[in-house]
């Protein structure tokens, strides 16, 4: 049987394979994949992990020190808008675009007749997040904009979706989404920035204000305003797109053949931009870029604001429909988000498994002693739930779009991610932060300092909980998706589904505890279906955590009785921890009830060796009497 993980062969979490060290995260790609679309992606996936734990990695402790710069004006005080970038910047955005990171899930890859699913692009932001979460921001939306393209675009966006998914660096066009305006928040339908057509130009032009802008150079952002005499709120905002530069000068592009079709207009790629430096005055867009935002962390992302001076821009779609389409894109970033609150958690986790396999006190590794036990267990068992619970959301959202691409419906399966995504954002964004918190306490002193990579992993993942909404935000979310959709439905549907699937002797008491809890938690649907308003709101943000605990155990058990099958018990220890963990409550805060759980399953949960299924459900049916 498998022995596992031997952690002391490694000094830190560097110089390593990040896809090769995550069994969690391969075995749930392995599981919500289709079998010709694992069998392609395994060693490409194999490959990126290796990229990301050297080259990307180093990188991005180069560019977290030494981050993008801001020249709003040339010296003649005219308006440049130039962001100046660390080569190693550049490196990291060539190593991973041409990984096919947007690209493979958009425009079949070499190898296949059709893209890959989303959560493809999402299997490969996890893996970047262990080496820089900031620049996943730019990497996620850069796929949310080719999304709402794909969707909403043609004619002239065609070639700015051609450019957001090119898998050659030289021909690649990042995206970004301008919402948040600084009177309006999380308020969207507060915002102000107008758009006005000008005849002339035969151009929108967008005048106002955007607060946090992140990639703010970004050559493909999308941005809402409010077109003349449109409604207020929400349903009056109009979806643009509006480029880094004037998409109306002429640009020096060299043919990749002898037409000699050169120079000739269009838009500006970013290796146009590498190339030549910054724009000239008269080949920038009406639009300046303030200051960048002096931030905690993720750095790697330049966050600035933005004053749009008549910047001309591209209707995306219909006019008064950007709040739909922004939803869309939404969905993606959330779970965009999530993906990278996964990989900040696993990072964290195996530095620490690492360090406390080495560091030796008081004559053991540290990792002997049974309160870190206990706290290495626990870790493991919620970064494996939070990457179950991230991937089947990611699962839903594939299929969603798949059958979209061929105009078929999917309702039931965008009714449920509906209410699991704003689910797996809430809860996988707080767990990165605490989980990095926890992570420089298992590091002492160190993993305070910029030295050590766990610094750097609590400063990023601090604004988890912020980007694309905060809890409370997404809370309502859930109860929206519940009212609009009737989300409970199918929810429904898929635990049932799961706990009748759970079935063998080694899950018999989890399962039963999940069934209990299951009942409960319908009640309470039920309880805020006739609830007033002002009452739903106070428990949503418990319900949202109620619905995470009871669908992901049931999806644990469900994933642990295949592996049981299959010959080996480790994920059914994952389950019953999990289980016990957020669902049971035991007497005397379990001190009274002689519990040795960490202690005996430590090396199969932590390490990953392998379990007995025969011991497992030997000690259930014992511990059942």
């Amino acid at each position: 049987m498998d022995d596992g993980i031997d952690y002391r062969r490694y000094e830190e979490g560097r110089h390593c394979n990040y896809w090769t060290l995550d069994r969690a995260l391969r075995r749930e790609v392995r599981r919500v994949y289709g079998d010709a679309e694992y069998e392609w992606a395994e060693a490409r996936l194999e490959a990126f992990g290796k990229t990301v734990g050297h080259a990307i990695a180093d990188n991005a402790d180069y560019v977290d020190d030494h981050g993008p710069e801001l020249e709003p004006y040339d010296k003649r005080g005219d308006v440049r808008n130039f962001v100046r970038y660390p080569a190693e910047q550049f490196e990291n955005e060539r190593l991973a675009y041409e990984a096919g990171i947007v690209a493979d899930a958009f425009e079949a890859p070499p190898g296949r007749d059709e893209p890959m699913p989303l959560s493809h692009n999402l299997a490969m932001q996890y893996l970047l997040c262990y080496a820089d979460p900031g620049f996943d921001c730019p990497v996620a939306m850069t796929a949310g904009a080719a999304l709402v393209l794909e969707k909403f675009g043609g004619g002239e966006l065609e070639p700015y979706y051609e450019a957001l998914t090119s898998r050659e660096y030289d021909d690649l066009i990042e995206g970004a989404m301008f919402l948040t305006e600084k009177q309006g928040g999380s308020d969207v339908g507060a915002n102000e920035t107008r758009a006005e057509y000008d005849a002339e130009a035969d151009r929108w032009r967008l005048y106002g204000e955007k607060w946090f802008c992140s990639n703010v150079d970004a050559e493909g952002t999308l941005a809402l305003a409010r077109t003349e005499d449109a409604p207020d709120g929400t349903a009056g905002l109009s979806m643009f797109l509006v480029p880094h530069a004037d998409p109306d000068r002429e640009t020096q592009r060299t043919p990749d053949d002898a037409s000699g079709n050169s120079p000739r207009a269009g838009p500006v790629t970013k290796g146009d931009l590498l190339e030549d430096g910054p724009l000239d005055s008269d080949e920038v867009n009406d639009q300046l870029y303030r200051r960048l935002k002096d931030k905690l962390g993720t750095t790697s992302v330049p966050t600035g604001e933005v004053e749009f001076t008549g910047a001309k821009a591209i209707l995306v779609g219909e006019e008064e429909a950007g709040f739909r389409q922004m939803a869309e894109m939404l969905n993606l970033e959330r779970l965009s988000n999530a993906a990278a609150s996964c990989g900040i958690v696993g990072r964290v986790l195996l530095e620490s498994k690492i360090h406390a396999a080495n560091r030796e006190a008081f004559g053991q590794p540290i990792d002997r002693y049974p309160l870190m036990r206990a706290d290495l267990v626990d870790m493991t068992v919620a970064h494996e739930a939070a990457t179950a619970f991230t991937f089947e959301a990611a699962r839903l959202l594939s299929e969603r779009e798949r059958a979209a691409r061929t105009g078929e419906e999917a309702d039931d399966a965008y009714r449920l991610l509906r209410l699991l995504i704003p689910i797996a954002k809430l809860r996988t964004a707080r767990m990165a932060v605490d989980t990095a918190s926890y992570g420089m306490e298992i590091r002492g002193g160190d993993g305070y300092v910029d030295d050590y990579v766990t610094n750097r992993m609590l400063r990023d993942a601090q604004v988890l909980p912020i980007w694309e909404g905060t809890e409370n935000v997404l809370s309502l979310d859930v109860l929206r998706a519940l009212e609009r959709e009737d989300a409970h439905e199918p929810l429904r549907e898929a635990i049932e589904n799961r706990l009748e699937a759970a079935s063998h002797p080694a899950l018999a008491d989890s399962v039963e505890t999940v069934e209990e809890e299951y009942r409960d938690l319908l009640a309470a649907l039920s309880t805020l279906a006739g609830a007033d308003g002002e009452y739903a709101q106070l428990s949503a943000k418990r319900l949202a955590h109620y619905v995470f605990d009871v669908f992901t155990a049931a999806l644990l058990l469900e994933e642990a009785r295949a592996e049981l099958e299959a010959g080996d018990g480790r994920l059914a220890l994952v389950a019953r921890r999990f289980v016990a963990n957020e669902l049971e409550t035991p007497d005397a805060r379990g001190i009274t009830d002689g519990d040795r759980f960490a202690l005996e399953a430590f090396d199969p949960i932590v390490r990953h060796a392998a379990a007995d299924p025969g011991e497992l459900s030997r000690s259930a049916t014992v511990d059942g009497e």
